[in-house]
């Protein structure tokens, strides 16, 4: 290392320190002093020095740094220590242990990296092949962020070539040659197996939902045998796989159902067949989260009404609904009040004959979110005393024919304000004729149009500010709409859209649970921890900490594990580790200010173990890797001859030199050397008897 002493103000300012120095020292130990002139010339120079040094110090000089280190070449052995390269891995890790200490005696720096970043081993023996999954592109991006800026030169990867995870390594540019060690066999087994499986993460409950599956083989021609779709061990439907070519593919679609809500198992397992390989490939789980997620929607009307078949087939059109139909003039029965409907439209409801008119009240004090659609028949002043968010002052039951503008600025629902355009060009609508308010929340959808005037009279209004969400449409006429949409387009999509958006928010759940616990995820890999995130709110849901929760895990046979954490705001997760494969349950509960609180719900652990999908080697993209990146392609016969080559052929280690700039002050030795001046100076001071 290597200092230099620069100066901010001219260097000759040096005078003017050492004179205050001087001057200071003189004035100071002028007068005769009770101890030896000796000792007087002493303390003069200790004090001259301290007040010099303090002066120079106040010019700012600067310290410049430099110092220089040697970077020695290094080298790096990226093992793939992934399951298929596992034998062929093991044997060489003998010399790849020996050619590391052989570099490391020529001069090279050594490092080894695995599949497994968080894994440090720098010892080759301790390298065990037991990863599930093969991302060589994402080992040597991590090789370049290690490495960087450093003297790198070569890497050393020994692999199979297989990837099943990221991106093919040979697409990306590195810094440093990668020299493919080639090991594993290019030539395929004779195999059969699972390749994939194909089907829904989500069905709902008593929905037939397919599963596919696909079949590959090779080298058994003219081989049979059967592919099984087993729930709990019950064989749900078998089918025989006939292999007719040396390089067989086929899939192979199965159907299902369950009356059971959750997630359910299923197995679809090939049978054995004389001469393959490997027998852990023929069988692949399946996890299917079964739901009774449908959303429940009770259409109520006064009597028969084209807008009620137009209203039923867009509902019809989202699986995902449930819906009942009651038409009060025919059954004149309104439905029970008990049933949990997540949404109730009211068409021409309340109406002059008074018909459901108290079940109206029922659901309103339900808080069950509501669409009314007003007609000829509505009474619209009791509608107004209902909904409280349009409130039309009607003139003698006069009624008025409008068309629809759309309101460019709702923003609440992602509409196309383009295609909105063609409400304009559809029949009229029969709309009460009077005053139009809105009330504070309320959002106009669209505006009134009366032949070309446009007018600010709300024709749709939505309302989900408040604790029941409510929509009304003030005429009645949708299946016009709907039938003059298709003699236009020959489609029904644009009223369809608005209507379908509207029924979705109105019948969208809330979550106002003040106790959660949730796993971050629904699915999670073997061996990976499971991750529960957990929320607690008191009455105006701001979230609270410091409650004791207890969590209780069970697996698909029943066996239960039982955990007990407190939820702070530093730490709102709770980690579940050593869980094997399968579907499990869990339940949690707190003890609140109200009382017990209890969350509950499923995840999955599953088995990934990909390396069984494709066991041939790819030395074709080894050689690729290596040619582009500048190395070389390497088989364990040749392996030593490589080594050599290294050794003989060793770069230059690179001189690397830093450059550091700091002010002298900031020196900390010079404070030291000042208070030590002082400090002799006062000792020696007193000790004479001075002051």
């Amino acid at each position: 290392m290597r200092s230099e002493l620069i100066f901010q103000t001219p260097y000759w300012f040096i005078i003017f320190c050492l004179i205050a120095g001087a001057a200071y020292a003189f004035f100071l130990y002028q007068p005769e002093a009770s101890w030896t002139k000796r000792l007087n010339y002493m303390l003069a120079a200790f004090r001259g020095i301290t007040v010099a040094l303090i002066c120079f110090l106040l010019l700012s000089p600067l310290v410049r740094k430099t110092e220089t280190s040697v970077d020695k070449a290094k080298i790096v052995f990226a093992i793939d220590n992934s399951e298929s390269v596992g034998k062929y891995g093991k044997d060489l890790m003998k010399q790849i242990a020996d050619a590391s200490a052989d570099l490391a005696a020529s001069g090279f720096e050594i490092s080894l990296e695995t599949l497994d970043k968080a894994a440090k081993s720098a010892n080759p023996d301790s390298v065990s092949f037991n990863e599930n999954k093969t991302d060589l592109s994402g080992m040597l991006q991590n090789v370049r962020s290690n490495f960087e800026g450093r003297n790198l030169t070569d890497v050393v990867l020994l692999s199979d070539g297989i990837v099943n995870q990221g991106i093919s390594p040979s697409y990306n540019r590195y810094p440093f040659r990668v020299n493919a060690l080639a090991v594993g066999d290019s030539v395929p087994d004779l195999d059969i197996r699972i390749k994939d499986v194909i089907s829904n993460r989500i069905a709902y409950l008593g929905n037939e939902f397919p599963i596919r599956t696909e079949i590959v083989a090779n080298g058994l021609a003219g081989k049979a045998t059967t592919i099984s779709l087993k729930q709990n061990g019950r064989v749900i439907e078998s089918q025989t796989v006939l292999i007719d070519k040396p390089t067989f593919f086929k899939a192979f679609d199965f159907k299902a159902s369950s009356t059971q809500k959750g997630v359910q198992h299923y197995t679809l397992e090939l049978g054995a067949v004389a001469g393959e390989t490997s027998g852990r490939n023929n069988r692949k789980d399946v996890y299917i989260d079964i739901i009774d997620g449908r959303q429940k929607i009770l259409l109520m009307a006064l009597a028969p009404h084209p807008d009620i078949k137009s209203i039923r087939s867009l509902i019809e059109a989202n699986d995902n609904y449930e819906l009942d139909i009651n038409i009060l003039s025919i059954s004149n029965t309104p439905p029970a009040s008990t049933k949990p409907y997540d949404l109730v439209i009211l068409h021409q409801i309340p109406n002059l004959l008074g018909l459901g008119n108290a079940q109206v009240r029922k659901f309103i004090d339900s808080k069950t979110p509501t669409f009314y659609i007003l007609g000829n028949q509505s009474a619209v002043p009791l509608a107004n005393s209902l909904n409280r968010s349009l409130i039309i002052n009607a003139a003698n039951s006069q009624v008025d024919k409008v068309t629809a503008r759309y309101n460019p600025s709702f923003q609440q629902l992602n509409f196309d304000t383009e295609s909105l355009k063609l409400l304009e060009r559809l029949p009229p609508l029969s709309v009460p004729f009077g005053e139009y308010n809105v009330s504070s929340g309320t959002e106009t959808i669209l505006y009134q149009k009366v032949g070309t005037l446009n007018t600010n009279k709300p024709l749709l209004v939505l309302n989900t500010s408040g604790e029941q969400k409510i929509a009304v449409l003030a005429g009645e006429g949708i299946w016009q709409w709907r039938q003059e949409e298709f003699a236009q387009t020959s489609k029904q999509e644009v009223v369809d859209n608005l209507f379908q958006k509207l029924i979705q928010v109105l019948s969208v759940r809330e979550d106002k649970r003040k106790f959660r616990v949730y796993p971050v995820r629904n699915e999670f890999e073997g061996g990976e921890q499971v991750v529960f995130q957990t929320e607690i709110y008191n009455d105006i849901y701001e979230p609270i900490y410091g409650q004791e929760v207890k969590l209780d895990v069970t697996d698909e046979k029943g066996r239960t594990k039982q955990f007990t954490y407190t939820h702070t705001k530093e730490s709102p997760r709770f980690n579940v580790t050593g869980l094997a494969e399968g579907v499990y349950r869990y339940s949690a509960s707190a003890a609140l200010r109200n009382g017990q609180e209890k969350a509950s719900g499923q995840f999955v652990i599953r088995n990934v173990d990909v390396e069984l999908n494709n066991t041939t080697a790819d030395f074709g993209m080894l050689r690729e890797l290596a040619g582009r990146s500048g190395g070389a392609f390497i088989t364990p016969a040749s392996f030593a001859n490589f080594i050599q080559k290294l050794k003989d052929n060793r770069p230059a280690d690179r001189l690397d030199s830093s450059e550091d700039m700091v002010e002298l002050i900031y020196l900390k030795w010079l404070f030291f050397l000042l208070v030590l001046l002082l400090g002799t100076e006062w000792g020696l001071r007193k000790y004479h008897g001075g002051y």
